[in-house]
């Protein structure tokens, strides 16, 4: 599986983003998603996940009640919906998959197999 996320750019604060993450094959059952993000200097850290039916879904504090993950399996996208955005939301933002049993969402990074290369997104003040 191959992931290319996209739709990051240079946004002021409280501006809206729409981050995408197309899988190269079908992602239609048994593939938990999520977004991480990796700021300067800093470590990456979770920030949002859902599992393989799109029913469930888990954000960090820091972006909940801001952000919104969903998917299209018809499509094979993932997508991150960012709303209110701050200066402290900079990063690069990365998606994740895995082929899983499990009903859950994942949150742990080593859960997950495969990886997109990022898409940055800047927030200026």
């Amino acid at each position: 599986v191959q992931l290319q996320a996209s739709g990051g750019g240079l946004v002021q604060a409280g501006g809206s983003l729409t981050l995408s993450c197309a899988a190269s094959e079908l992602i239609l059952m048994k593939y938990a998603m999520g977004w991480f993000r990796q700021g300067t200097g800093k470590e990456r850290e979770f920030v949002a996940g859902i599992n393989w039916s799109g029913g469930s879904t888990v954000y960090a504090d820091s972006v909940k009640g801001r952000s919104s993950i969903s998917r299209d399996n018809a499509k094979n996208t993932m997508y991150l919906q960012m709303n209110s955005l701050k200066p402290e939301d900079t990063a690069i933002y990365y998606c994740a998959a895995t082929y899983t049993r499990q009903f859950s969402v994942l949150l742990m990074q080593r859960e997950y197999d495969y990886w997109g290369q990022g898409t940055l997104v800047t927030v200026s003040s």
